[in-house]
């Protein structure tokens, strides 16, 4: 089994775990893009969702709150959303399968490096491991909707939210990537215009 193939395994069979039906409220799935300690040796995904019925207790509580915040800003989300529910990928503790797959393939495509490495090889596969999980994330969402996992595990299709904390401004362009054009119109409402737009 691949690491491609894991992810894709324990991510469908995690969305069974999350509430279904229309009763249930669910409208995202979200994709916490993030790494163990920061580095970028070990990354994971805490795949999780969000809830009408936490938007609108959101908005009850802080009246402040623009809507399109209280639906889509990950700064806003519950721990179901943020923290997620199920985490998987290069993660010893929660993935232990995850990452001994990741450690192995990133030897074999040479893209593993050591703390005493020279600084510049360090950075430049950190930046190449880095990519390559978004674009895994990305097309791990695509292949969800695709595939049908989202409509028969949620009974609907939902879009998928693509974040990473330490890299907010990418939050637009991974998710555009990850979803049908039509699932995103509400989400995609919240992008920055383009300076000069």
């Amino acid at each position: 089994m691949t690491f491609r193939q894991h992810m894709r395994q324990t991510a469908a069979s995690a969305l069974a775990e999350f509430p279904s039906g229309p009763e249930s409220g669910l409208y995202t799935v979200t994709f916490r893009i993030d790494s163990v300690d920061q580095d970028p040796r070990f990354p994971y995904l805490a795949l999780g969702y969000n809830t009408e019925h936490e938007v609108a207790r959101l908005l009850a509580e802080q009246a402040s709150t623009e809507p399109w915040d209280a639906r889509w800003n990950y700064a806003y989300f519950p721990p179901s959303g943020l923290e997620g529910v199920r985490i998987i990928g290069h993660d010893e503790e929660h993935d232990p399968r995850g990452a001994e797959l990741h450690r192995r393939e990133a030897h074999a495509d040479g893209l593993w490096y050591e703390d005493d490495d020279p600084e510049h090889l360090q950075d430049e596969r950190a930046e190449l491991l880095d990519t390559r999980f978004h674009e895994l994330c990305v097309d791990l969402a695509r292949q969800l909707h695709a595939d049908g996992d989202l409509v028969r595990a949620l009974g609907r299709p939902v879009p998928v939210v693509l974040y990473d904390m330490f890299a907010p401004d990418e939050m637009f362009a991974l998710t555009r990537a990850a979803n049908p054009p039509e699932l995103v119109v509400d989400f995609l409402s919240g992008e920055p215009a383009e300076p000069g737009a």
